[in-house]
């Protein structure tokens, strides 16, 4: 299914730049505008956000890593004992 007309984004485009960036990089965060990067595209008007970003987060891979959660609260815990 084409998600983004513009560039000719589709699911399946999405789904294998979220599976290559996860087996690159396991930590990775990833965005809509790092995967339009690994496709070698970049948002045009706008109109596919709302879609692309569903099929982001309905993707297996997309969770943020476990390493990775609660950063901001930890930091600021950590900011606050030091003061």
């Amino acid at each position: 299914m084409i998600v983004c007309s513009c560039t000719g984004v589709t699911d399946r485009d999405i789904r294998q730049a979220i599976a290559w960036m996860r087996a690159s990089d396991p930590l990775t965060l990833i965005t809509p505008g790092k995967i339009y990067r690994a496709l070698g595209k970049s948002a045009n008007c706008g109109g596919c956000v709302r879609l692309f970003i569903e099929h982001i987060r309905s993707d297996e891979n997309f969770a943020v890593p476990v390493e990775l959660r609660n950063l901001r609260g930890a930091t600021l815990a950590r900011s606050v004992e030091e003061a």
